[in-house]
Parts: C-alpha cells; sequence; structure tokens
C-alpha cells in the first residue's frame, strides 16, 4: 500500500468509528433524544451534533474511504474532494441557523469547527502525501 492509500484507509476508519460512535448510548449523551434528522438534542461526546443522517454519512464516508483506498488515483480523490466536501459543510453549517429547518444534518457550531479542521486536514493530506510520493519516486537511488 502506498502512503496515499494507507491515509485513505485511515481516515476511512476514524469516518466508521464516529458513525459507530454516534449509535453508542452513554458516548453519545442525549441518545434519547437523537433524531432521524434535523434537530436533535443528540450530542456525539457531548459536543457534535448528531442524527441518524449524520451518522449514516459518517459511515458512508468510512466505506468510501476504505474502498479508495485500493488504488492511489481513487484514495487521493476522496481525500482532497472529501475534504472539499467537509469544507463546503463548513460554509453551509455557518450560514444557517444552528435550530433553522435547513440545518438537516444536523450541525451545530462545534461540529462547523470541526468540518473546517477536517476539511482543511483531508485536502492538505492528500496533496502532502502526493507530494512526497512523486519526490521519492524522481530521485536517484542510493
Amino acid at each position: 500500500m502506498r502512503p496515499v492509500q494507507k491515509a485513505s484507509a485511515v481516515v476511512g476508519a476514524a469516518f466508521l468509528l464516529v458513525g459507530v460512535l454516534g449509535f453508542i448510548p452513554g458516548i453519545t449523551t442525549h441518545y434519547d433524544e437523537l433524531a432521524p434528522a434535523g434537530h436533535s438534542g443528540a450530542l456525539l461526546l457531548g459536543l457534535f451534533s448528531v442524527s441518524v443522517l449524520h451518522n449514516l454519512v459518517h459511515l458512508l464516508f468510512g466505506v468510501a474511504g476504505l474502498l479508495a483506498a485500493r488504488t492511489t488515483q481513487f484514495a487521493r480523490a476522496f481525500l482532497v474532494v472529501g475534504g472539499g466536501i467537509y469544507v463546503f459543510l463548513w460554509v453551509y453549517g455557518s450560514a444557517i441557523g444552528e435550530h433553522s429547518d435547513t440545518n438537516f444534518l444536523p450541525v451545530n457550531t462545534a461540529d462547523n469547527w470541526l468540518h473546517l479542521g477536517l476539511g482543511a486536514a483531508m485536502i492538505l493530506l492528500g496533496i502532502a502525501v502526493t507530494v512526497v510520493e512523486r519526490r521519492r519516486s524522481s530521485s536517484p537511488v542510493n
């Protein structure tokens, strides 16, 4: 496995873990308020707003990351495009109100900042690992 594939697999596994944790009472506080979608009182780790839909999105991203890890091209695309999607979610979440009807995932302020950091990290990881791989492949063998 090349480094970009490993990165995709690690990010994918992290998304799977977060998706599963969102369905575990205790790890998700106010679990009895877990809504299918939209505003939900359930909070992953007592901080991040989650719903069934939000957890399913994490699970789908996790599966996508693991499947993308099969090839370097798809792994890189998962990291960069997936990161772009998370940056978009930051913009979207920042533009809507937390209790707005358009908050269908749902997201709160903690989610918004996490989405920005996660999106930026995924994009940078996809680019940095690619740069390192290309430098290694073009450098002379000692």
